[in-house]
């Protein structure tokens, strides 16, 4: 840029050149200077820092604190500013995660960018990014009470990924309710149960997840909104942080409160901890389920076989015809970040030094990544794999015929030491269970067929599923 294409401003310390078409001011130059690395501060923050900044605009003004003029011209400018899609917003707030820990200098973004807009817009009104845009407010409490905002709205949308994987889930759930298959543990073969019975673990493990996310969720709606600087709510109005809880709660349909210890708002994030912990416990659950799903369709010669999967796209760039698990494989990965990103949100959790936790944008960028990627690869996990998914029915049947863990079933009738000697002779002679059975001279033909039931043996024409 040429000297003509800044403008120069000045901050308690001292001039700064900006670009003379930024909406932002010296702090955030400033930082944009000083701190270049890492993502962005996610949108989502810039707009619930705005909706803060309205929502105490109008507090403010209730409260006679503020006149009618610079606390409409703030709503004003505002407004327009969530009326952009996120791409345009984003031009306007240029800050990255890696700053200060307290999100002071976003915070001051959003301060400078709305005094300077609706400066814009009101020629001579002099609103100022400090006395009126942040007015009865401080980094340390409007950053955080934007983080829980936030965060409850990423589980709000994790949260109905989970019910459509749990949906399309049913549907396999009923359709093979009754195929038997070969039951695994240890990796190694185990005694008969169906495909719909398995589906159904993987159902109960996911409502499990839901419910808690749903019941840790309410911890996000304790907003530390009105502490100010250190939890002494110093400079700010009477009634203030009620007024905000009040108009925040009506724009994101939940119940926030102010009515908590300030202090504790500021030096801890124990609320994004603990939801993240279930976060990830369903990264984790999601990837067993991925796992399994990927192993049961491996193949289609040479593995389990059992799931014929769809083909979204080419697996190979040199091997003609391949189809690989990849929806499986984005769940998985997925899960990887969210295991290491909650042992990021502890570590930043356990930094609350005295009256305040300085790695407040590192936590809030962490927990939404979570909650993100695990929304978007399960949404598309339940579309394109799960959907689309079918069983092979004779590998099935095949793996259940030649399994020799069916001889659980002879089990209460000629004892374990004999059924158990039974499969041994089996597995040494290479011959099927019935005939090593017969053999044995413990069990006659008539009384193997009518014992070897596999269906019987899963229970499932007498089971109803239970998903929670």
């Amino acid at each position: 840029m040429t000297e003509k294409e800044f403008r120069t401003e000045s901050d308690t310390l001292g001039p700064v050149k900006i670009p003379a078409d930024a909406l932002w001011g010296p702090q955030t130059q400033r930082s944009q200077n000083n701190f270049p690395t890492g993502p962005r501060i996610p949108v989502g923050i810039i707009r619930a820092l705005l909706n803060i900044k309205a929502a105490a605009a109008k507090a403010n003004m209730a409260a006679e604190k503020e006149s009618t003029e610079k606390g409409n011209a703030i709503i004003e400018a505002i407004s327009q500013l969530l009326a952009m899609p996120n791409e345009k917003l984003h031009t306007y707030f240029p800050l990255h995660v890696y700053q200060t820990g307290s999100g002071t200098q976003t915070n001051m973004n959003v301060n400078e960018v709305v005094a300077n807009l609706a400066n814009k817009n009101h020629p001579g009104l002099n609103v100022l990014p400090n006395d009126d845009v942040n007015m009865g407010q401080s980094s340390n409490d409007t950053f955080p009470t934007a983080m829980n905002l936030v965060a409850v709205e990423a589980v709000d949308n994790l949260e109905q990924a989970v019910k459509h994987l749990i949906d399309e889930l049913i549907v396999k759930q009923d359709q093979y309710w009754t195929t038997v298959k070969v039951g695994r543990t240890h990796l190694q073969d185990a005694v008969p149960l169906t495909f719909g019975q398995e589906i159904s673990g993987y159902i109960s493990a996911l409502n499990h997840d839901l419910s808690y996310l749903k019941e840790l969720k309410p911890t996000l709606y304790e907003l530390p909104i009105g502490g100010t600087a250190v939890g002494t709510g110093l400079n700010a109005a009477d009634g203030m942080a009620e007024k905000i809880a009040e108009i925040l709660s009506k724009e994101y349909d939940h119940d926030f409160r102010v009515d908590t210890n300030k202090f504790f708002g500021l030096a801890n994030h124990s609320g994004l901890d603990v939801v993240h912990g279930a976060i990830k416990t369903l990264a984790a659950d999601a990837f067993k389920i991925a796992q399994d799903i990927r192993f049961l369709g491996s193949g289609p010669r040479a593995g389990l076989g059992e799931l014929n999967l769809p083909a979204n796209e080419p697996g190979s760039s040199i091997m003609p015809g391949k189809v690989n698990p990849t929806q499986a494989e984005a769940v998985t990965m997925a899960a990887t970040r969210v295991f290491g990103n909650d042992t990021t949100i502890t570590m930043a959790a356990s930094q609350g030094n005295f009256e305040m936790n300085v790695f407040k944008p590192v936590m809030i960028e962490a927990f939404l990544e979570s909650a993100d990627i695990l929304a978007g690869t399960l949404t598309k996990f339940a579309d394109l794999m799960i959907h689309g998914m079918t069983v092979n029915k004779e590998r099935m049947q095949a793996d259940v015929d030649n399994s020799l863990m069916t001889v659980t079933a002879l089990s209460p009738h000629i004892g374990y030491h004999a059924a158990a000697k039974i499969a041994q002779d089996a597995a040494a002679n290479n011959t099927t269970l019935k005939e090593a059975a017969i053999k044995s001279g413990k069990v006659t033909e008539a009384e193997y067929n009518e014992w070897m039931k596999p269906l019987e043996m899963t229970n499932a024409l007498h089971q109803k599923p239970i998903d929670d």
